[in-house]
Parts: structure tokens; C-alpha cells; sequence
């Protein structure tokens, strides 16, 4: 398999980045709505967000790499017999998708740099806030990164029906080729 995409498929790095992104996306919405209900007392109260945190500043440093990648990168065209309101609507979903992730990870930021304190990368590094503290900036932050991840699901699970409807249905290599076949 080729590192890079061609006209007709995608390459190791774009596929990679794919079921990584997807993999970090479902992993970091189980966990979110998961660490919401834990008690003060629960051993995870304070290891599941820094988690959490860790992984949605590595995800967005991954995110930043996709674009690049996407940018520089050849597309491969589309199978024989898409329709172009398939085309349309795929192009739009990912574009919305992309945007809806980027605003996820900066909401979840701003929630978690509210009162002006950095977010620990697993130990590795410190990422500091850019805001200091500002009275309330969680909450409205808080429900951007509530509705906004929940949309990122939904559209995924749209994704995936839509993967699943040309590879059942259609019976084109639309899925396999994001599989690296």
C-alpha cells in the first residue's frame, strides 16, 4: 500500500488518520458522558478528564496534521455510478464534520482553561490558557462541547450508514477503500 492517496485510493496516512480520528472521537465521547455522573469520591472523579483532556489536545494536534495532509494530498475521485447528490452530501458531511471537531476541541479547552489554569498533556507538556480566568466561560463552553459532540456522533453514525449502504447496497468499494482494499 502507498503512503500517499491517488487518484483512485487512499494512501496508509490518510486511512491511518481516519480510523485514529474516529477511534480518539467515540473513545472521547464514551468517556466524556461517562466522567459526567462520577461522585466526588468515585477513584476516576480526577483521572478520567485529565484523560480526557490529554487526549482532545493530542487529537487536536492530529486534526491540525489531517488538514495539512488533506490539503496537500490528492483526493480520489469517486467510485463509478455515485450520484452527484451523494457526492455533494458526502463532501459536506466530512467539511462539517472537520469544522464541528475543531469547535469541540475548543470548547472543551475553553471549559477546561476558564479559571486561567493550564491543561496537563499527560505530564508531557503544558498547554496554558490564552483567556485567564473569565466568570462563566465554562458554562456557555460546557454547552457548545455538550451539543456540538453530539452532533459529531450523529453525523458519524450518518457516515458509517452511508459507508455501509454503498458497500451492501451498492455493492462499490466505496468502504473498502478505506479500508486500504
Amino acid at each position: 500500500m502507498q503512503i500517499r492517496n491517488t487518484a483512485s485510493s487512499y494512501g496508509l496516512v490518510a486511512i491511518a488518520i481516519h480510523w485514529l480520528v474516529a477511534l480518539a472521537i467515540f473513545g472521547l465521547f464514551g468517556l466524556g458522558y461517562w466522567m459526567v455522573d462520577l461522585s466526588y469520591y468515585h477513584e476516576w472523579y480526577k483521572r478520567a478528564p485529565d484523560i480526557h483532556r490529554s487526549v482532545g489536545i493530542l487529537l487536536l494536534a492530529v486534526m491540525v496534521f489531517r488538514i495539512i495532509w488533506k490539503v496537500l494530498s490528492v483526493s480520489p475521485v469517486s467510485p463509478p455510478g455515485h450520484k452527484p447528490w451523494e457526492i455533494r452530501s458526502a463532501h459536506l458531511l466530512h467539511a462539517l464534520v472537520y469544522v464541528l471537531i475543531l469547535v469541540a476541541m475548543a470548547s472543551g479547552y475553553l471549559i477546561s482553561t476558564a479559571d486561567g489554569s493550564s491543561i496537563s498533556v499527560f505530564g508531557w507538556f503544558e498547554v496554558p490558557s490564552v483567556t485567564g480566568q473569565i466568570k462563566g466561560m465554562e458554562d456557555v463552553a460546557g454547552t457548545v462541547h455538550y451539543w456540538t459532540t453530539w452532533t459529531i456522533v450523529g453525523l458519524a453514525l450518518v457516515h458509517a450508514a452511508g459507508a455501509l449502504k454503498h458497500h451492501l447496497i451498492d455493492r462499490d468499494n466505496t468502504l473498502l477503500r478505506m479500508l486500504g482494499k
